[in-house]
């Protein structure tokens, strides 16, 4: 979860929510990624990784789960209402696509991917080549892979320290960005790794009796966006009319888990649903109870934030980014 790249198109004139440049708008995001923008293109893949049943969606529209892995909104819909193009952002695969959803953002995300190709082989979703080769039919990196392959199944620990894998995955994430530029993307925007330590299900399983956040996990996770923030600076650099950014999610996020007060969330350390410790995906299910009041918890199940958490976090973004684009 939480690696994420937007492709951001560019036109004249402005209906845009956000401070724009003058007779500038965004007539289409596309994102690529894992369960944090996947809109439900899991859906249409056999694999665990989906969440296209209650109480998923229960506060989007008629509460029909769609397949994003949230109560509502994620942050592809978020950003696109905030820029002024549309509502909601659908899955590249929906089967009720309408081709006007092609000129104005689609997400090609599959939840539980990563850019290490061995993340999206543990749970049989669409890998970061798979989601390119989509966008090529239509001619966002991160967590899962730190969390997931590195961390709770060590994969990877038995040949990388934590530097030397995060050298390996943010080559992948630049290959992944370079090839996106040379399919004609100049705008792109690159989102780091949030402070994996204090997501609910690693407090429960490695967080101690007080379920205090992860240090080791969190220090990773530093290390990984100052090489990202590094390489992407470098390529961003030697490719022509291009604005490649990083963006950082470790502090906005840090800031809401350390200061839940300042933004009327009362309950940051466990998710909205169940007992919110452990629960996400099918152990987060229609037989499973959920909070009273979704807008006090910044996260909905033991991974991913609620719309709350979300409309937080991508004002933080968009407040401090948007205008970097230009």
């Amino acid at each position: 979860m939480w690696f994420i790249v937007y492709v951001i198109l560019i036109s004249e004139l402005s209906e845009a929510l956000v401070n724009l440049p003058p007779n500038v708008t965004v007539p289409a995001v596309i994102a690529f990624g894992d369960s944090i923008v996947d809109q439900g293109m899991n859906n249409n893949i056999n694999t665990i990784a989906k969440c296209n049943f209650p109480p998923y969606g229960s506060d989007l529209m008629d509460g029909t789960p769609t397949g994003r892995f949230c109560n509502a909104r994620t942050p592809p819909d978020l950003i696109v209402e905030e820029l002024g193009i549309k509502d909601l952002v659908p899955a590249y695969l929906d089967p009720n696509l309408q081709s006007s959803d092609l000129l104005t953002g689609v997400s090609f995300a599959s939840g539980a991917s990563g850019f290490d190709p061995q993340t999206p082989k543990l749970a049989a979703v669409l890998s970061l080549p798979d989601q390119l080769e989509l966008f090529k039919e239509y001619i966002i990196a991160g967590t899962d892979d730190l969390l997931n392959t590195y961390f709770l199944l060590g994969a990877r620990r038995l040949h990388y320290d934590v530097p030397s894998y995060a050298d390996f995955v943010v080559n992948y994430a630049s290959t992944f960005t370079q090839e996106l530029y040379d399919l004609g993307a100049r705008r792109i925007g690159v989102f780091g790794v949030p402070p994996i330590g204090c997501v609910p299900s690693q407090r429960t399983l490695s967080g101690g009796l007080n379920r205090d956040c992860v240090e080791t996990y969190n220090q990773a996770a530093v290390v990984y966006n100052s090489k990202l923030s590094s390489q992407l600076e470098t390529l961003g650099n030697s490719l022509p009319q291009s604005k490649i950014l990083y963006i950082d999610i470790y502090n906005p996020l840090l800031d809401l888990i350390q200061n839940p007060q300042n933004y009327d969330l009362e309950v940051v350390d466990r998710g909205c649903c169940g007992t919110g410790v452990l629960e996400t995906s099918v152990l987060c299910n229609k037989l499973t109870t959920t909070c009273p009041d979704h807008t006090k918890f910044l996260f909905w199940d033991s991974f991913h934030p609620t719309e709350t958490g979300y409309k937080l976090l991508v004002k933080k973004v968009l407040d401090k980014y948007m205008n970097k684009f230009y």
